[in-house]
């Protein structure tokens, strides 16, 4: 599945928020769109990278976590669903451990500039 396919997908260049909003080791959740058509987006930090996930495990498709401070199993290394239990590599989405293990999150290209994360250009 190609995130660019998916209702509510942005567009290259969308800024999402500002680093500044998200904490170092932490997590920000966005839901762009409304209902079961929301593009929903999870977003982590470590130091100044930031990766961007669909929030939607890779093993039953529902989403990881209704709240950002339940996504976090270890800051800067893993982040785990809420339902199963898989738990993800942050850096890579890649599941390390659960019934998806070998699978991976569907991730988002992204960019700092002027401190604005935006969605980087494919």
């Amino acid at each position: 599945m190609d995130w660019q396919d998916l209702p509510n997908a942005p567009l290259p260049g969308t800024c999402l928020c500002r680093l500044e909003e998200i904490a170092d080791g932490g997590a920000r959740m966005l839901d762009l769109g409304e209902g079961n058509e929301a593009f929903r987006l999870i977003i982590l930090r470590s130091g100044e990278q930031v990766h961007a996930y669909l929030n939607r495990c890779a093993h039953f498709g529902v989403p990881l976590a209704q709240r950002p401070e339940h996504l976090i199993f270890t800051p800067h290394e893993s982040l785990r669903c809420n339902v199963h239990y898989a738990r993800y590599h942050w850096q890579s989405g890649h599941c390390i451990t659960g019934e998806c293990a070998g699978e991976h999150l569907i991730s988002l290209p992204l960019t700092i500039q002027d401190g604005n994360i935006l969605v980087a250009g494919t």
